[in-house]
C-alpha cells in the first residue's frame, strides 16, 4: 500500500481538503507545537520505523510522505522544525493506516467509475499527457499505483462520511449563540463605491513618459468636468482591465482594500464627487464616487449560511478526530523510532 501524501500532492491544486487528510490526526501537529522539545527524529532512520496491529509503516513510505510535504511547502524542511514535522508526519501514517485497516473490515468498496474520475481529476491538472506521465516518471510511480492510491483515500473518505454524517448536524441555536458571541466577526466597515479612470505609468517609466501621463488624466479630467459621460470616457481612456469594460466601476470596498492615495481620495469625497487627478503606483486616476455605506454589524440572517458552513466543518473535524482516535486505542500501535 501507498500512502495518502502521495496523492494529496498530485492534487494539491485540486478543490478543498480531502476527507482523508482530515481523517489523519489533525491534532498531532499541535500537540507537538505545544511540547517543549518533540522527541529527536534518529539521522539514520530503520527500515520500519513503526506496526499498527502487526503491519509495518516504512521508511520508503515515510521518505514519501516528507517529499510530499516539502513538494507541497515549495522546499525542504527548516532545520529548527525537523523533529516536529517528521514526527507529524510519522503520526499521520500511523493514522491513515489505521484507517485503511478499518476499510477493509467493513470491506468498503469504490466502484471502478470512481477511480477512473477521479484520476481524470488529476490529468487535469497537466497541460498534457505528456506532462502528466513525466510527474509519474519523477516520483516513480506507475498508473496503477496511483490508482490504488485513489481507490484507498476514496474508500477511507466513504468510511469516514458514512460514520460522522449524521453527528454533524448545526441547530439554529448553535448559529444563534456564535453569532451572539463573537460580534467583531460580523463588522463591516465604512465602504465607498467608486469608478475610476486609470492612465497607466509603466514601471520604471522616465520623467517625460510621467509628465505625458499626467497631461493626458489632466485633459480627461477637463472632458469629465465639462460634463461628458464618465462611462463612456472610461471605456475610451481607462488601462485598468478589470473594469474599463464596466465603464471604471469597481463596486464596494472596505477602507484599507486599495493603495494609500486611491483608498485616501476615494474616502474623502461625497456620493457624486469627482476627485482631482490623483498619483499611484500604477499611474494617474480620475475617480468618481458612486455611494457610500458606514460601518454596520451585518445581520444576522445575512450570514446564516455561512456560520452554519463553519460550525459543521467545526464538528466534521471534531467527529473525524474522535473517530481516528477511537480506532486507534483499539489497536496496538508500536513506534520504534
Amino acid at each position: 500500500m501507498r500512502v495518502f501524501p502521495l496523492i494529496v500532492a498530485l492534487v494539491v491544486c485540486g478543490c478543498s481538503r480531502t476527507a482523508t487528510e482530515a481523517a489523519t490526526p489533525a491534532k498531532a501537529e499541535a500537540s507537538q507545537t505545544a511540547a517543549d522539545t518533540p522527541k529527536p527524529v534518529p539521522a539514520e532512520l530503520p527500515d520500519v520505523l513503526a506496526r499498527v496491529n502487526g503491519e509495518t509503516v516504512t521508511k520508503s513510505d515515510f521518505d514519501r510522505a516528507v517529499q510530499a510535504v516539502e513538494a507541497r511547502a515549495g522546499g525542504p524542511i527548516p532545520p529548527d522544525q525537523r523533529d516536529r514535522v517528521l514526527r507529524g508526519v510519522l503520526d499521520q501514517l500511523i493514522g491513515y493506516k489505521v484507517l485503511a485497516q478499518e476499510t477493509k473490515a467493513r470491506n468498503i468498496a469504490v466502484p471502478d467509475a470512481e477511480i477512473d474520475a477521479r484520476i481524470g481529476q488529476i490529468r487535469g491538472q497537466f497541460p498534457n499527457e505528456e506532462a502528466f506521465t513525466a510527474m509519474l516518471a519523477q516520483r516513480k510511480l506507475t498508473l496503477e499505483q496511483v490508482k490504488s492510491d485513489a481507490r484507498q483515500d476514496m474508500a477511507i473518505s466513504k468510511m469516514i462520511e458514512a460514520e460522522i454524517a449524521a453527528k454533524i448536524a448545526v441547530k439554529p441555536e448553535q448559529v444563534t449563540d456564535f453569532y451572539a458571541k463573537n460580534p467583531d466577526q460580523f463588522k463591516e466597515g465604512e465602504s465607498v463605491r467608486a469608478s475610476h479612470i486609470l492612465i497607466a505609468v509603466p514601471k520604471g517609466a522616465d520623467a517625460t513618459a510621467k509628465a505625458q501621463a499626467r497631461a493626458k488624466a489632466e485633459g480627461v479630467l477637463k472632458d469629465v468636468k465639462a460634463g461628458k459621460d464618465f462611462a463612456a470616457l472610461a471605456k475610451e481612456h481607462s488601462a485598468d482591465p478589470g473594469s474599463a469594460a464596466q465603464g471604471g466601476d469597481l463596486g464596494f470596498f472596505q477602507q484599507g482594500q486599495m493603495v494609500g492615495p486611491f483608498n485616501d481620495a476615494a474616502f474623502s469625497l461625497a456620493p457624486g464627487a469627482i476627485s482631482d487627478v490623483v498619483e499611484t503606483d500604477f499611474g494617474f486616476h480620475i475617480i468618481k464616487v458612486v455611494e457610500k455605506k458606514p460601518g454596520r454589524t451585518i445581520p444576522l440572517e445575512d450570514v446564516k449560511p455561512q456560520v452554519e458552513q463553519y460550525l459543521q466543518q467545526m464538528n466534521r473535524q471534531e467527529q473525524t478526530e474522535a473517530f481516528v482516535t477511537g480506532l486507534r486505542a483499539k489497536g496496538k500501535i508500536e513506534v520504534l523510532i
